[in-house]
Formats: structure tokens, C-alpha cells, sequence
């Protein structure tokens, strides 16, 4: 019924603190989520026989374990929806980088199916089931440049001014779980209010921890640092800073070394998809 495509687009935190951690194992956490123009684009394929289905290969990931499957799956569950589909996926955004590529995927998947179905589910339940599936799944689709709190549910809208980026991505994957672990990760960086984020002295609290550990990344960190305040998303491995302009952004692109990869892209205030729930 429908074949065209629908964008994923990665995040940047603009920065990560660590505030404290729950009784569950959870970190209480504070960040600025911020879209990229670039990022991952899918494909669905509605189908009449109630069945989920992948239609292309992700390498390593076994469709029972993919949050795209994962989140189709539990709408129609969620919805008792009779409607299956065929599902296509073109990655292009790395696994373990820190730009929030399943997430965002499981995120289109809600928001595409929840329009190509009919189901007219409210953002927020939708978010609600997100975050089922993961801490980053609701920031997508609440659709807005956000301030985060809690595990990351907790969303308050930010306009942020216009930017450009540097995102890098080192040959290596961080497993988030595996950071999130460290017993040298800081847990209890003060709570800041959105007010004094202009002022604030921010930071990504995982990034020191990523790279003792991950040398690559500091690496990556150290080049990029000559140009820019740089700093690491997520819980890595990929690492950005911040432009005026996409001239000056692209200028500092083309000095990496010939065989590093990495990419210029825009920030964005809404996800491209931010309508297709109310």
C-alpha cells in the first residue's frame, strides 16, 4: 500500500550528565537531544495477513531481536491491529555510535504504521510504548528538539539555534550496557535547570569513561578538538562539534585523514515525521 520512504534521522546530545541512578539499576539522566538531516530511511509494506516481516538483511541482528520488528509487533498487539508488513530498512547509520540509529528506527516505525494502519493513537501513548523498547525510542517521537530527564522520558521542547556538524565515526562500536556498567562511570553530577544551560558546564559524563577505554575515540575526540568544542554522543563511539555555517563544517570535514569516516549535517528543531502523530 505504500512504498515510499520514510527518514530515521540521528540525534546528537548536545550533552549527557549523570544524576543519579534508581533503585532498579536505571541511571537518572540530563540531556539536550537534538536531530541530524541524516540518518537511517525505511520502507513498509502493508500487508492483509496480519504477519511482520523484514525484508532486508541487517547484519548480526536477528529479526526477533530487531527494535524495528520489536516495535511493529507490539502496536499491533497494543492496538489489535489484523494488519501485518513487509518492512525495509537501508542503514546508514552505525550500530554502537551513539547516534540513536535503532531507536530512531524503532521511532519511524511507530509513527509510520500508526498513520499506514489507521490507528490514530495520541503521541503520548506512543511514546509510552517507545520507551518499551528503549530510553531513546520517546525522544523520537515526541518530534521536537528536546531538554531530557529521567531515563531519557521526561521531554521538554527546546528551539536551539540554527547549527551545523562534524559528526566522526571511529571504527568501533560501544555497547551502551557496558559503559552504563563501569564502576568508574560518575553518577552523581548536579542537576541543572534549563535556564542556566547556556551557562552551565557541560559535558557528556560517559565520554571520559568511553575513552580510557576505547582509545580510538579520544583519538577521534583529539583531531576534531583542534576545530571545535568537541564532545561525544551518546554513549559513543561517534563523536561531533558544532558550526556556524555548512562551508566552514565541510572545510574542516575535508582535513580528516583519508581514511576516517564522518559526515556534515544540519541540525533540525522537528523530526521530519513530527506530524504523523497529534
Amino acid at each position: 500500500m505504500s512504498e515510499i520512504d520514510y527518514p530515521a534521522p540521528a540525534k546528537l546530545n548536545l550533552f549527557l550528565h549523570v544524576v543519579g541512578r534508581r533503585p532498579d539499576g536505571y541511571h537518572l539522566l540530563q540531556s539536550v537531544f537534538r536531530f541530524i538531516d541524516y540518518g537511517d530511511s525505511l520502507r513498509f509494506k502493508v500487508r492483509n495477513d496480519g504477519r511482520i516481516m523484514r525484508s532486508t538483511e541487517l547484519a548480526g541482528v536477528v529479526p526477533e531481536k530487531d527494535l524495528v520488528i520489536r516495535a511493529a509487533r507490539l502496536l499491533q498487539e497494543h492496538a489489535g491491529c489484523p494488519l501485518g508488513v513487509d518492512i525495509a530498512v537501508e542503514k546508514n547509520l552505525p550500530m554502537g555510535g551513539g547516534l540513536g540509529g535503532g531507536s530512531s528506527d524503532a521511532a519511524t516505525t511507530l509513527l509510520a504504521l500508526n498513520r499506514l494502519w489507521q490507528l490514530n493513537l495520541p503521541r503520548a501513548e506512543l511514546q509510552q510504548l517507545g520507551l518499551q523498547l528503549g530510553a531513546d525510542v520517546p525522544v523520537f517521537v515526541f518530534g521536537e528538539s528536546a531538554f531530557a530527564e529521567g531515563v531519557g522520558e521526561r521531554l521538554q521542547p527546546m528551539h536551539l539555534p540554527p547549527a551545523w556538524y562534524v559528526v566522526l565515526v571511529p571504527p568501533v562500536s560501544v555497547p551502551t550496557a557496558e559503559i552504563f556498567a563501569a564502576p568508574e562511570l560518575t553518577r552523581n553530577t548536579t542537576s541543572i535547570k534549563i535556564p542556566l544551560l547556556l551557562t552551565a558546564d557541560l559535558r557528556n559524563d560517559l565520554q571520559m569513561v568511553v575513552c580510557e577505554r576505547y582509545p580510538r575515540v579520544a583519538e577521534y575526540l583529539d583531531w576534531l578538538d583542534q576545530y571545535g568544542a568537541a564532545r561525544m554522543t551518546g554513549s559513543g563511539a561517534c563523536v561531533f562539534a558544532e558550526f556556524d555555517s555548512e562551508n566552514e563544517a565541510n572545510q574542516v570535514l575535508a582535513r580528516k585523514p583519508a581514511d576516517w569516516q564522518g559526515f556534515v549535517a544540519q541540525g533540525m528543531d522537528r523530526h521530519p515525521l513530527r506530524d504523523y502523530a497529534d
